[in-house]
């Protein structure tokens, strides 16, 4: 496969039908030629005979498995992209580690490292040079190299200014990865790369994977809760993340509960965060249970029973579920994904959530709810940023 220009369309000799069946095969996944004719809106010989050129020229592949019964009563067979069409990269950057996950354009993963760093305390530059080696290695492992890259999306644990998600969005003021504000990192990571990439806010990249693969399936309004060190979210409403006007709609962490409250590192006082993220929690139990280092030997204590470790749960879930209500009266959406280190609590956070959330918002609205965990779990975030470099490719290379 030749190198490819970040500045080029993404394979630029397809046109026409033919560049619109891989683009629906690539956002999709593996299709049957039914699906594509009702998706493209195509006729049946075209996408006959499109179909039969790019299997030709060794971009798309019959599948092993079949879709669903066609009229006759015979299954009908599906068709993919081959890894000869590219793949795609996805970065998840948390505070203590950097996951990186290799997928081909048919949506099969294949390959996925995590590297546990110290990334809240070390210099950007410092992060992306790590970044950059661990997917060269990933790609190498998988063998392809960065010349077989579509597009890379690479999330980060604080707000990404802008209107979508974007080449040169930029991290806001950040007190979770303070040496990282005011940077543009999609630019100096495609230098160390040579690939398209884009950077965005890990709670929407967590909120579209669990609404593509997860407990949001087939939600058309989405609320989606990230609770780990702090209190992130996202919106999803007919598959599209809602944004708002600087990039940073659903921050449901920095909702203000008591004016006069402690001093919240956002500037604001009595944020939700203060009560119900990770970092409060974990203050909060040093005096019981002072062995209790992280969050995931907190949740661990919870659900063995620890009664100190239930309180502070349940009440982490009440409190977000008396800030949720307001925000379910506005939008009135259908679910509600709890996802996050504190998210792997179950029914020890949701519960609590869901009776605040039915004291707090209207009936009309709670009655038609669902509050779930997250399916994902810690690979959310990579999983997100795959899919929207999956959507976004021909936007990457354009």
């Amino acid at each position: 496969m030749p190198a490819m220009d970040p500045r080029q369309p993404w394979l630029p000799d397809l046109t026409g039908p033919s560049r619109r069946l891989v683009q629906e095969l690539r956002v999709s996944g593996p299709s049957t030629r039914a699906q594509l004719v009702e998706r493209t809106g195509l006729s049946r010989a075209t996408v006959s005979g499109y179909v039969s050129d790019l299997v030709d020229r060794g971009l798309v592949a019959p599948s092993e498995e079949t879709g669903a019964v066609e009229t006759g009563g015979r299954p009908a067979r599906l068709v993919h992209l081959t890894r000869r069409a590219g793949v795609v990269v996805g970065v998840d950057i948390g505070r203590t580690h950097v996951r990186v996950a290799v997928a081909d354009l048919s949506h099969e993963i294949v390959g996925e490292e995590t590297t546990t760093l110290p990334v809240a305390d070390l210099d950007s530059d410092a992060v992306l040079d790590t970044v950059a080696s661990q997917v060269r290695a990933e790609l190498r492992r998988v063998g392809a190299c960065t010349e077989d890259v579509v597009g890379a999306v690479v999330g980060l644990p604080t707000p990404v200014v802008g209107r979508a998600a974007s080449a040169r969005g930029t991290v806001a003021r950040s007190n979770i990865l303070p040496t990282w504000s005011g940077r543009t990192p999609a630019p100096a990571l495609q230098e160390r790369l040579g690939v398209p990439v884009i950077v965005e806010n890990d709670a929407n990249l967590g909120a579209v994977a669990e609404v593509r693969w997860g407990a949001g399936r087939g939600s058309r309004a989405t609320i989606y809760l990230k609770m780990a060190t702090g209190v992130g979210g996202a919106i999803v409403l007919d598959g599209d993340l809602l944004r708002g006007v600087s990039g940073t709609a659903g921050e449901m962490g920095h909702v203000s509960l008591d004016p006069a409250g402690a001093l919240c590192r956002c500037g604001n006082r009595g944020c939700l965060e203060l009560t119900a993220g990770g970092a409060a929690l974990l203050q909060a139990i040093r005096t019981a249970a002072p062995h209790l280092a992280d969050l995931r030997s907190l949740v661990a204590g919870a659900l063995e029973g620890d009664q100190a470790c239930r309180r502070l749960i349940a009440d982490a879930g009440t409190s977000v579920g008396q800030v949720l209500g307001g925000l379910v009266n506005v939008l009135n959406p259908d679910r509600i994904v709890v996802g996050g280190e504190l998210g792997t609590a179950g029914d020890l956070l949701v519960d609590p959530l869901r009776r605040a959330l039915g004291q707090s918002a209207i009936p009309a609205a709670a009655e038609q709810l669902t509050v779930v965990p997250g399916s994902l779990g810690a690979r959310a975030e990579v999983l997100g940023a795959l899919a929207v470099a999956l959507r976004e490719a021909d936007r990457l290379t354009g």
